[in-house]
C-alpha cells in the first residue's frame, strides 16, 4: 500500500518470533514459487522491504504476486488508487467493501488479512467478524449497510444492476464517484480473490489478532 499501516504487531499479545516460527512451517502459498526478494527489480524490492519496516512483516500478498512483477505493479497501482484516496468512503469503508465480498467468495487470505485492516482503520475490534459473517446484523449504519448491499450486488449478481440500485446510494448521500468507488473495489477484490484461491495463497499468522488486543 502507498502508506503501510503500522499494524502494532511487536506490541500484541502474539509474539513476533513465535508467530515467525509458525509461519516458517506454512507456505506462503502453494502452487507457484514465491521469488527470493533479492532476486526481484529494484521497485518491488525496495517496497517489499518499506512493507517490512513499517509493518513489521511483509504481507504473503506482495510476496505470491511478485512472481509476476509486471502484474504486481499494476495490481497495486490499482489497489493504491481505490484503496488510499480520500473521498465520500472512508478508508474503514473501503475495508468493509473487502471484507464482505472477499468472505461471498470464500477468499480466506483477504477476509483475514482485510479484516486485520479494518479493525485497525474502524478502531473496532469487533467489526470485522461481524460484516465477515452476516452484514445486515453487523453494528454499521444504514448508509453502510446500503453501500455494502450494492457491493454485494456487484460481487454476485453484477448483470442485475439498474436504476433504483443508485438511486437507492443516492437516498443516502452517495455520489457518482462514491459508486464507482464502491463498485471498484469489489470487482478489484473479485481478482483478488480469485488470485488467492488460485495461488492457495495462505495468511500470515500476524494477521489474526491485529486490532483485536490493546498494545
Amino acid at each position: 500500500m502507498a502508506a503501510p499501516i503500522n499494524y502494532g504487531f511487536g506490541n500484541s499479545r502474539f509474539p513476533r518470533a513465535e508467530a515467525r516460527d509458525f509461519a516458517m512451517t506454512q507456505p506462503i502459498a502453494g502452487r507457484f514459487p514465491v521469488p527470493a526478494i533479492d532476486k526481484l527489480p529494484d521497485d518491488i524490492r525496495t517496497r517489499l522491504l518499506g512493507v517490512q519496516e513499517k509493518s513489521g512483516f511483509i504481507p504473503n500478498v506482495f510476496l505470491t504476486l511478485a512472481y509476476r512483477p509486471a502484474e504486481f505493479r499494476a495490481f497495486f497501482a490499482y489497489h493504491d488508487a481505490l484503496m488510499e484516496k480520500d473521498g465520500g468512503l472512508s478508508k474503514a469503508e473501503r475495508e468493509m467493501i473487502v471484507v464482505a465480498t472477499s468472505s461471498a467468495n470464500a477468499c480466506e487470505y483477504c477476509v483475514i488479512a482485510h479484516g486485520a485492516i479494518l479493525r485497525i482503520r474502524a478502531k473496532n475490534p469487533l467489526i470485522a467478524d461481524q460484516i465477515a459473517i452476516n452484514y445486515r446484523n453487523a453494528d454499521i449504519t444504514a448508509r453502510q449497510q446500503a453501500m455494502l448491499d450494492f457491493a454485494m450486488k456487484v460481487c454476485r449478481e453484477p448483470q442485475s444492476i439498474a436504476e433504483q440500485d443508485f438511486a437507492a446510494l443516492a437516498n443516502h448521500g452517495f455520489g457518482d464517484d462514491d459508486i464507482w468507488d464502491i463498485g471498484a473495489i469489489a470487482a478489484l477484490f473479485a481478482l483478488s480473490n480469485r488470485m488467492a484461491h488460485l495461488t492457495r495463497m495462505r495468511p500470515n499468522p500476524e494477521f489474526y489478532l491485529m486490532g483485536r488486543v490493546p498494545k
